[in-house]
């Protein structure tokens, strides 16, 4: 990753763990690096950190729809999956 990419994940990381606030902070960060490492191996990363965003939303919503507040209780139904991007 470079320090590009890498300033954009930490800037999405930020800011769903403000909207998200409500929620713990380490979760959100779990499901942002879930989605990340869905893109392991791509060769064009410029739309990686739009990408995880969208991601970790999905996933955040469907944990809070699940009931989810801590990362042991996230479903894994809530876990990303690349197929669904």
């Amino acid at each position: 990753m470079d320090v590009t990419e890498r300033q954009h994940l930490d800037a999405v990381r930020a800011q769903l763990v403000r909207r998200y606030q409500f929620l713990d902070p380490h979760l959100v960060g779990e499901m942002v690096d879930t989605a990340y490492h869905q893109f392991d191996g791509c060769r064009i990363r410029d739309f990686v950190p739009l990408l995880v965003e969208r991601a970790a939303i999905r996933s955040l919503d469907a944990a809070l729809a699940a009931g989810a507040t801590t990362s042991a209780t996230v479903p894994a139904a809530a876990r990303v999956e690349h197929h669904l991007l």
